[in-house]
């Protein structure tokens, strides 16, 4: 497939002659396309959804067929090499398919308001209508061969990745019509992705105090919205905004630009970043029924496994069928031969693909054996397939940070000790993948300055160590200066570090896995506190070690504002602690990938 951060912006790597082209007539391979306009309430507006309606070949409304809505990533469209993919491969598979761009890409109008359901979840949901039979496209074209559940109520699922899965999230919690979901790669609470704080979470991801920008991924996001208009086919007036964010909604823009200031001023953060969470799932999730596959990616800074996990667990928790998949793409990449590749369709040969065929069998077909697999699933590059498991694996192995630098796996060998580091004003480690990296620039292996951050290395390991999941420190630090700010009325002014974890071979090697890092906004310098890292599926082979870092910065992020000094001390009583939710070797494989 291509890069994945075509969910992202598929439309920004197409050609004009590529945009117009989706549209074409197949009826050679079973099925007809046919392009659709519906004008459409979103909010407190009213605009076009440009889409394509997939008919196989002998569906009418004496032989009707269950439905698949998709729609595309952030910066896409419908011609979306991996959106167009989906209609085509679900109408090869009997399915009737309708693929539209989202509102505020490709020919669809409005403003971007980050998949708000009171918009975009409304902008579906009358696309459910169209299925429904219930009200036809701007020129007339119905929908009278689509089976249903009852009057006015089609069988229809979603599919669809990052911006195209949040929207699936937000259109079930208002249209309980949708009977089953797919969410490829997206995010659980947009506050932490666009500005993550691994320590204080009180619900999930969520955090109450501001986290780290991410302003990397955030500019991305801003510049492939503001870039919409050289790219358009149509240019429709609801589509244009005020001059400071010509194609977001005022309130999504006023978030994008305060995470820009880097400042978190008393009175303003919360509301600001209310927004971003308002219209993530962690805020509706309540109203979601439909059973729901997550698939979320190994590979992705952008929205980690941990996101999926806190969809997941709210979820089930609340009775919905759910069920989890971690692949190993996301959008940091990460693709392996074999694995769903959304521009190929590649559904009946992978294993995600026949997980998600399954799935959309048992829910739209009603096909009472039709095999949804296991609760959850993860893709192991140590044995080129996928480990199963009935959840997340809890945390089951502890180490201790020692004084003296080592990692050690009882408490009585930790030695007392202290050791200190400082930040620069610039930022002196490297982590994630750049997005100069992720499309083909050159981007450097991930570093850390002397001086500027501690590490803690383990013993090398006797036998292999299978970490699935997401490790979690405890950890308690001195810093004199950020405890004098601490009460300040800017949470910008608030210790920030970085925690990760390398696999260090025996030549000296270092891995980071999936070059993944937990941000950390300290709520509270004088007292310990709990670092969530990003979750992750790793063997630490035989001989290899666990090193076990925090830094001071880290280049996609923004850090501490003035030069402050940390101090962490160990002794046997009060050390920090590493804790690694290790499975056993034994976990079965399933069958395919």
């Amino acid at each position: 497939m291509r890069s994945p951060l075509t969910l992202l912006a598929g439309a920004a790597l197409l050609t004009p002659l590529a945009l117009l082209g989706a549209t074409a007539a197949s009826a050679a391979s079973g099925y007809t396309v046919t392009p659709l306009e519906f004008t459409v309430r979103a909010g407190d507006r009213t605009c076009t959804v440009d889409a394509d309606l997939y008919r196989p070949d002998g569906v009418d409304a004496e032989h009707p067929a269950p439905a698949v809505l998709a729609t595309n990533g952030f910066g896409g469209s419908k011609a979306d090499g991996s959106t167009d993919a989906l209609g085509r491969a679900f109408a090869s598979s009997g399915y009737v398919g309708l693929v539209y761009s989202g509102l505020g890409f490709g020919g669809s109008g409005c403003l971007i308001t980050l998949d708000d359901p009171a918009t975009d979840g409304r902008a579906a949901s009358a696309l459910v209508d169209f299925l429904a039979g219930t009200r036809p496209a701007d020129d007339g074209t119905t929908a009278d061969f689509v089976s249903d559940d009852g009057p006015g109520d089609p069988r229809v699922g979603m599919i669809g990745g990052s911006y195209g899965g949040a929207v699936q999230l937000a259109t079930a919690s208002v249209d309980h019509r949708v009977d089953a979901l797919v969410p490829l790669i997206t995010w659980n609470d947009l506050a932490y992705s666009l500005a993550p704080n691994a320590a204080g979470a009180s619900r999930g991801v969520s955090s109450d105090t501001a986290g780290v920008f991410k302003w990397q991924w955030t500019n991305g996001f801003y510049l492939m919205g503001e870039a919409q208009p050289l790219l358009a086919p149509s240019l429709d007036p609801s589509r244009f905004g005020n001059p400071a964010c010509l194609h977001f909604a005022p309130r999504a823009c006023d978030t994008i630009r305060f995470l820009n200031s880097g400042r978190f001023p008393a009175g303003r953060t919360g509301a600001v970043l209310s927004y971003a969470r308002s219209v993530s799932p962690v805020s509706y999730l309540s109203g979601v029924t439909a059973p729901t596959l997550l698939v979320q990616g190994q590979a992705d800074s952008l929205f980690t496994l941990n996101e999926a996990t806190a969809t997941y667990r709210t979820l089930k928790a609340r009775g919905t069928t759910t069920k989890m998949i971690w692949q190993a793409w996301g959008h940091s990449g990460g693709q392996v031969p074999g694995e769903l590749d959304l521009s190929a369709g590649n559904l009946r040969t992978s294993y995600t693909g026949q997980r998600i065929l399954g799935w959309f069998d048992r829910y739209l077909r009603h096909v009472p054996d039709a095999d949804t697999g296991p609760d959850f699933a993860y893709y192991r590059d140590w044995a080129a397939g996928y480990g199963t498991a009935t959840g997340v694996p809890a945390l089951s192995r502890t180490m201790y940070l020692s004084g003296d630098g080592t990692l050690v796996d009882s408490r009585a060998k930790v030695v007392r000790g202290s050791r200190r580091y400082t930040n620069g004003l610039l930022p002196t480690s490297h982590s994630e993948s750049s997005l100069a990296g992720i499309v083909g620039l050159t981007d450097p292996a991930p570093y850390d300055t002397k001086g500027t951050h501690l590490g803690w290395t383990s013993a090398p390991l006797t036998e292999p160590l299978d970490v699935v999941g997401a490790p979690k420190a405890t950890l308690k630090v001195l810093s004199p200066k950020a405890e004098r700010v601490r009460n300040s009325g800017d949470a910008a002014d608030k210790l920030v570090l970085f925690a990760k974890v390398y696999d260090v071979a025996p030549d000296g090697t270092r891995t980071l896995v999936n070059r993944l890092v937990a941000p950390v906004r300290v709520p509270d310098v004088t007292r310990p506190f709990t670092v969530e890292l990003p979750a992750v599926v790793h063997r630490y082979a035989t001989g290899h070690r666990l090193k076990f870092v925090i830094a001071a910065s880290d280049t996609a992020y923004f850090g501490n504002r003035g030069v402050k000094p940390v101090t962490v001390v160990s002794a046997p009583q009060d050390t920090g602690v590493l804790e690694l939710p290790a499975v056993g070797r034994a976990a079965r494989n399933a069958a395919g990938r």
